[in-house]
């Protein structure tokens, strides 16, 4: 699959939420996050989990965009104090290199460090994107992923 030209990051709006869902209905994409909303499907608690980040001053919520389409999003937020990031690519335009140069505009532009992500500990495409830009793989945990419907490892990431 060719790689595209430009990646850009523009803050999300309510005009994007109709794409991002739309994106995390994919059965493959669900069951590697593993780590989702309870019932994906579920676009009125969809809607009222992007309600309150957009609203949130402290979350930093972005869409990706590849030669101008919308593919997916990236996000910083806190958790229990520490900024953590998150980002989601529709299956359409995986292994085009878009995750990765999103993540380094994005992180790029974050300030504080250090920065942490997580991931199901067999996401091997996560992993790798993480790698690239330099986390570091740290402690593991098991807890319930819905999007699997199953206890997951899930590993934190460190990027000092």
């Amino acid at each position: 699959m060719e790689k595209p030209d430009v990646v850009t990051l523009r803050a999300t709006t309510p005009a994007d939420l109709d794409d991002l869902f739309r994106f995390g209905q994919d059965p493959e994409s669900i069951r590697l996050a593993a780590f989702t909303a309870a019932d994906p499907g579920d676009r009125d608690a969809f809607d009222v989990h992007w309600a309150r980040l957009l609203a949130d001053p402290r979350v930093d919520a972005r869409t990706i965009r590849a030669d101008g389409a919308l593919v997916g999003s990236i996000a910083r937020w806190f958790e229990d104090g520490d900024p953590e990031i998150t980002y989601w690519i529709d299956r359409r335009h995986w292994g085009r290199g878009i995750a990765t140069r999103a993540a380094r505009l994005f992180i790029a532009s974050v300030p504080e460090r250090p920065l942490r992500a997580r991931v199901a500990v067999d996401n091997e495409r996560s992993i790798r994107v993480l790698e690239r830009l330099g986390f570091r793989a740290g402690s593991t945990s098991r807890d319930f992923a819905a999007g699997r419907g199953a206890e997951t490892e899930e590993r934190l990431y460190r990027l000092e």
